[in-house]
């Protein structure tokens, strides 16, 4: 915003010192007007003991002095104005430098102010902290951005060698064309909808209500029931009513990202899926755990970045579309919840999310519930 030119801050500071000198001066030539000088006769007067000057005498010897040390105050109060002024508007200074790079880009500059805690130090340390979760926001950005940019690529770029190799050759089978775009449009679809759902979630724009966790959790495992069955994954749900506040629709989708993620990352054959819903300490906590390969903490504690899928595994047909953690850490953000993920000590992942609880009447038990049971014998993803 375009604003007039103006007195800088020193040179207010500066005037304010030297004001203050100068009112500082002249109220001790009026404490020895009043106290002094009113009480001396006027005149001078001459008696057997000697001379006494008068209130005019003195006034005359006294005030030229006077007036020379107001105005050596004066300058001592601009000079040294000026340079305790600039001593303290010195980290301020600093700090604007640091905004103006910030504004231009550079988020990687900190101002990391030396000396010990004041208020310029408090807001140095305060501006460093933005300027580093800002950093790391853009930096998370632009990966995003990238992963995005290829993943929408990929199916596109299937699609067009499908249709050359169509061009190329007119007696191929139409039909199987067909079903293959149909399902790399549909992954692509997918794709879409998932980066919407994302983008939407992290504007919080919903409106918030009490929300049963372990009837959603049942929902989401009914709704899974026969890919559970397909991959031989059995899923049991536990746990008594579990309120918390938040959206309905997008709670749902967290539990079922996360049993889906469970299910095609099991074991295969007997894989095991536990669902549970709990209060705890004012906290809704819902914990999914599934079986599975072992897995490193430190690979662990990236899933829930976009994109970032647990093991080198080929991609399935359920596989997801990498962002299945990433929607559950941002609706979990959106309702001021947490998210842990662990790994479990013999193999497979633990889930535990916390989210405000809303206050109700308890329920009966649902513990032991089985959802689905394992059929046949599909191959382990």
């Amino acid at each position: 915003m375009a604003r007039a030119p103006g007195p800088s801050a020193r040179l207010k500071l500066t005037l304010s010192y030297a004001a203050f000198l100068m009112l500082a001066g002249a109220m001790l030539l009026a404490v020895v007007w009043v106290f002094l000088l009113r009480y001396v006769p006027v005149d001078a007067t001459r008696t057997e003991g000697g001379f006494f000057p008068g209130r005019n005498d003195l006034m005359r010897a006294f005030f030229p002095p006077a007036a020379w040390s107001l105005f050596f105050l004066l300058v001592l109060g601009v000079l040294g104005g000026w340079f305790l002024a600039g001593r303290m508007l010195a980290p301020l200074t600093r700090i604007t430098t640091a905004t103006r790079r910030a504004a231009s880009g550079s988020l990687s500059h900190r101002i990391e102010l030396e000396g010990g805690r004041d208020e310029f130090r408090e807001l140095a340390d305060a501006f460093d902290g933005m300027l580093a979760r800002l950093e790391a926001q853009d930096a998370e950005q632009r990966r995003f951005a990238a992963n995005a940019s290829h993943e929408l690529r990929t199916p596109l770029a299937i699609t067009q060698t499908l249709l050359d190799v169509a061009r190329s050759d007119p007696d191929h089978d139409a039909a199987v064309l067909i079903e293959r775009l149909h399902a790399v449009n549909g992954r692509a679809i997918d794709l879409t909808e998932a980066l919407l759902l994302l983008s939407r979630t992290e504007q919080r724009a919903f409106t918030r209500q009490p929300v049963d966790l372990s009837l959603t959790a049942e929902e989401a495992g009914e709704s899974l029931l026969p890919l559970a069955e397909k991959h031989g994954v059995t899923i049991e749900t536990s746990g008594d009513v579990t309120p918390a506040l938040g959206s309905p629709a997008l709670l749902l989708q967290l539990v079922t990202n996360l049993l889906h993620n469970a299910i095609v990352h099991n074991t295969g054959r007997h894989g095991l899926v536990t669902v549970t819903t709990r209060c705890r300490s004012g906290a809704a906590v819902l914990t999914v755990e599934n079986t599975g390969d072992p897995l490193d903490p430190r690979l662990v504690a990236t899933l829930t970045e976009p994109f970032r899928r647990g093991t080198d595994r080929i991609r399935s047909d359920q596989a997801g579309v990498g962002l299945g953690l990433a929607i559950v850490q941002s609706i979990t953000t959106a309702h001021d919840g947490t998210l842990t993920l662990t790994p479990r000590p013999g193999g497979g992942l633990r889930v535990v999310v916390e989210l405000p609880a809303t206050p109700a009447s308890p329920g009966k038990d649902r513990a032991g519930e089985v959802v689905g049971l394992p059929t046949g014998s599909p191959p382990a993803v």
